[in-house]
């Protein structure tokens, strides 16, 4: 019988809730949900190799929409309106996403190899050592690219943001960039010389990818970021990566320019 990781199902689900608290979906929700099981239930069978490639093509697909807001039935609810946490900073808004999330249900229901279990030493070690240069690396190139300024703070919406980050953030991101394509990758290279490596470059390029919203600027700051949070899984495993993750977030948020200075 497959052990699934139920302390990160039970996290989402409570991300989960807190989001259904500030919105709503309907009925047209439901085709994202049929999708799922069926890419789910494709994935798990065994007998047909190209059939459970399909699924994970299929969820592959589902999920870039879901992550880029596509899929009709989510009507996100706003928890925090824009506002400039700081003088100098440019707008913040915050939304509580339903659709996001349905990405990291599958994940660990379907994937439970994902999230190995490792011994809390080596997982608190792997946390420190990634948070160090994800740090070092991520918010020390803002800095010098005049992206961020010391801006020490705590707004009074705070908590939520922090709910939301780990919650439907960084739990989800961390599931699906570490998990699902970091780990999936190096079992599928791990015959191949420095496959273990190749398998987190590629996921942090196409995490750093994922911001190309934002800007060739976000873009190479995630990327190097996600170098930090790969190894972190790497050594640690699923949770080191969410701390990480979760650690630089906090420290960008509390103690520098949120998100970024204004031009």
């Amino acid at each position: 019988m497959i052990a699934l990781p139920w302390p990160y199902l039970a996290l989402l689900t409570l991300g989960y809730g807190v989001a259904l608290s500030y919105g709503q979906w309907d009925l047209q929700a439901a085709g994202a949900a049929s999708l799922l099981i069926i890419s789910g239930l494709a994935a798990l069978q065994t007998r047909h190799r190209y059939l459970r490639y399909a699924g994970h093509g299929l969820f592959v697909g589902v999920a870039l929409a879901l992550a880029l807001h596509w899929l009709p039935g989510f009507h996100n609810g706003r928890a925090i309106a824009p506002q400039r946490l700081t003088p100098d900073a440019v707008p913040f808004s915050m939304y509580l996403n339903l659709d996001k999330p349905l990405i990291g249900f599958w994940l660990l229901l379907v994937c439970p190899w994902i999230a190995t279990r490792v011994n809390w030493r080596a997982s608190l070690g792997a946390t420190l050592m990634g948070l160090a240069l994800a740090v070092t690396g991520a918010l020390g190139a803002a800095l010098l690219l005049g992206m961020i300024n010391w801006a020490p703070k705590w707004p009074p919406q705070g908590w939520l943001w922090l709910l939301n980050n780990l919650l439907l953030v960084t739990l989800v991101e961390e599931v699906l960039f570490r998990g699902y394509i970091q780990g999936g990758l190096s079992r599928w290279l791990k015959q191949v010389p420095y496959g273990q490596a190749l398998a987190l470059l590629i996921a942090s390029a196409l995490f750093g990818l994922a911001h190309i919203a934002a800007g060739g600027q976000w873009m190479l700051l995630a990327g190097i970021a996600g170098v930090g949070y790969g190894l972190a899984y790497r050594f640690g495993g699923l949770g080191a990566a969410i701390a990480t993750h979760l650690g630089l977030n906090v420290l960008h948020f509390v103690f520098f320019t949120y998100p970024m200075l204004m031009p």
